[in-house]
């Protein structure tokens, strides 16, 4: 399966793939500011936790790549400011505050070194976390793999894959790994925004894989059908008892495996684990324009002014959840005490 290249860095500025666009049109859009890089993880043409990350941390250097600081007290000040604008931008992928975390703790264990070193660490470490990623979520397929039964129906929910990351995926990592024991990968459209559609079925058309795509509200009958054998999800923040937010609508599916007996994994790196929170009431839910409810693309599909909820998120408790697979290991039937021991390794 060849990877893609969900960003690039190219000539000062990192390239991203526009995400709105698929499957119509694959281009990329140049962002050559902070601000650029705020915008596109806002308007979600970079989308899903690890990707966030690592587009956030390639944001903190396009934001003081100019800095004409000439201490550090100043640099650390105008840096300041510019990770805040990036943490303003979506509020529930961990993966974003994790980078900007690791990226102000870089500047602050090198306050020694001059401000044009500093600027080069920065960029360094951008660097790192991209090809971090990579290993990592390949970890987490062939850790993964292993839980797989032969000849299996999968089920997955909004987009996991090589667009949510450095160009590998979490949930879809561990279908690719697992690629010869699958029968049939089932995506769901995912409403409001359709990553299921538009990107989960496009990547897994383009790497092959046979897959079947279905509204999101006829998950129920294919499970009575005994035509999905797993459920695996993507995450975008571990709470420290293993309660997930994901993905709106990951939620109806960890209560219908439940009720189907069927296997519920998640499949996240360690960045998306926060322990600061307790547990998912905890978790911050992110809350989007009515416009994507009341469209698809840009026809109206309801009254104008018709009122609408849209939380981007919802979460699954911990003891609705099979295992979490990480780049560490898998955490089976996840608590408090086992995510600890995991991170701990």
């Amino acid at each position: 399966m060849m990877a893609l290249e969900t960003m690039r860095w190219k000539n000062n500025r990192l390239e991203l793939i526009d995400q709105r666009l698929l499957p119509k049109k694959n281009i990329y859009i140049s962002c050559v500011t902070s601000g650029d890089v705020r915008e596109a993880i806002k308007t979600m043409v970079v989308r899903g936790a690890p990707a966030i990350g690592i587009a956030g941390a390639y944001g903190v250097y396009l934001g003081m790549r100019k800095s004409r600081a000439r201490n550090f007290d100043a640099f650390k000040k105008e840096m300041s400011a510019v990770i805040k604008r990036l943490a303003s931008s979506r509020p529930t992928a961990r993966n974003l505050f994790w980078a900007l975390e690791r990226m102000d703790a870089l500047v602050k264990e090198n306050h020694k070194k001059p401000v044009k070193t500093l600027k080069s660490l920065i960029l360094a470490e951008a660097h790192t976390i991209l090809a971090e990623d990579m290993k990592i979520c390949r970890a987490m397929g062939r850790y993964g793999a292993k839980l797989i039964p032969t000849h299996a129906g999968i089920l997955t929910h909004c987009n996991a894959g090589g667009l949510a990351t450095a160009g590998y995926g979490t949930a879809l990592g561990v279908i690719f790994a697992a690629r010869k024991k699958i029968r049939r990968v089932y995506a769901d459209e995912t409403r409001p925004v359709l990553q299921g559609a538009r990107l989960t079925a496009w990547e897994l058309d383009r790497a092959r894989i046979p897959v079947t795509l279905i509204c999101d509200n006829m998950a129920a009958s294919l499970m009575a059908a005994k035509k999905v054998d797993a459920v695996i999800v993507g995450a975008d923040r571990i709470a420290a008892n293993g309660d997930t937010a994901n993905k709106i609508g990951t939620y109806n599916l960890a209560v219908l495996a439940r009720y189907h007996k069927i296997s519920f994994y998640v499949a996240a790196p360690f960045s998306t684990f926060d322990l600061s929170i307790t547990d998912g009431t905890g978790i911050e839910i992110e809350e989007r324009s009515a416009e994507e409810v009341r469209k698809i693309g840009s026809a109206c599909i309801a009254p104008e002014k018709v009122s609408v909820w849209n939380p981007a998120f919802d979460v699954t408790p911990a003891k609705l959840i099979t295992a979490i697979i990480t780049e560490k290991g898998i955490i089976r039937r996840p608590t408090r005490r086992k995510v600890a021991r995991m991170l701990q390794k």
